[in-house]
């Protein structure tokens, strides 16, 4: 147990001196040819590499390669306050823009009018974009919203890559709170496709409900975050308080 232990720490330096030494965007040998070089078995190192990919320190192509990444845009902040990734990258002078749009209306299924409280067969507003960091994608957003709180024609207007912020510029819709659930899951396959990487590689996810002061929920996100791009943290308070 001890000698597996020193081998796979081994081959995890050796990968991590090997991404280190290799330029951002560039290919990795293939498989076979990585596994000989190191002198581990084909699975040892995709398990390996797997704990880099989840870093968002290589990215896998199907039928292409694996490459390196390393981010230079890193956003890093608290969940403590409501915040669009556009004023996050303002305020920490990062650079970031909106790749793929789109925007529909569509008739809810049953599962999205439980979540909006609304009646099965309703039309509401969804808004799917990519968010680019150092011009590679790095979250895919999604939110939906009753068409009485956000129009087609105004978002196809005026829209920059927040949602929220254009709520917050408005003074008729007075935004209370959001709740948040956060978790670790496999990309399906739309979202690889829309962010560029395979199925099931690792995705931090929020879905979060925004709340008016009424309590009326405004609309209903999906942000999906790459891993390697962003950090959150949150401060804790101590005692038994629930």
């Amino acid at each position: 147990m001890i000698k597996n232990k020193d081998v796979s720490r081994s081959l995890h330096e050796q990968l991590s001196q090997l991404i280190a030494e290799t330029e951002s965007g560039h290919k990795l040998p293939s498989e076979p040819k990585l596994a000989a070089a190191l002198g581990v078995s084909r699975a040892s190192l995709r398990e390996a590499m797997r704990t880099f990919e989840t870093r968002g320190l290589l990215q896998r192509k199907q039928g292409v390669g694996t490459f390196v990444i390393h981010p230079g845009n890193v956003f890093e902040t608290g969940l403590e306050n409501l915040s669009s990734l556009e004023t996050i990258a303002d305020h920490l002078g990062l650079s970031v823009s909106m790749g793929a749009l789109e925007v529909c209306t569509r008739i809810i299924n049953e599962s999205m009018a439980e979540i909006l409280e609304l009646p099965e067969g309703q039309e509401i507003l969804t808004v799917s974009r990519v968010i680019l960091a150092d011009g590679r994608p790095a979250a895919f957003l999604e939110d939906n919203l009753p068409l009485d709180i956000l129009s087609e024609s105004e978002v196809r207007e005026n829209f920059t890559g927040s949602v929220l912020d254009m709520l917050i510029r408005r003074d008729d819709i007075p935004l209370a709170s959001s709740k948040c659930k956060i978790s670790a899951i496999g990309a399906p396959p739309e979202i690889a496709s829309a962010l560029d990487i395979q199925r099931h590689d690792p995705l931090l996810v929020f879905s979060s409900l925004l709340f008016s002061t009424q309590g009326k929920i405004i609309d209903s996100s999906f942000s999906y975050f790459l891993p390697g791009y962003f950090r959150f943290h949150i401060v804790r308070r101590v005692g038994n308080d629930l």
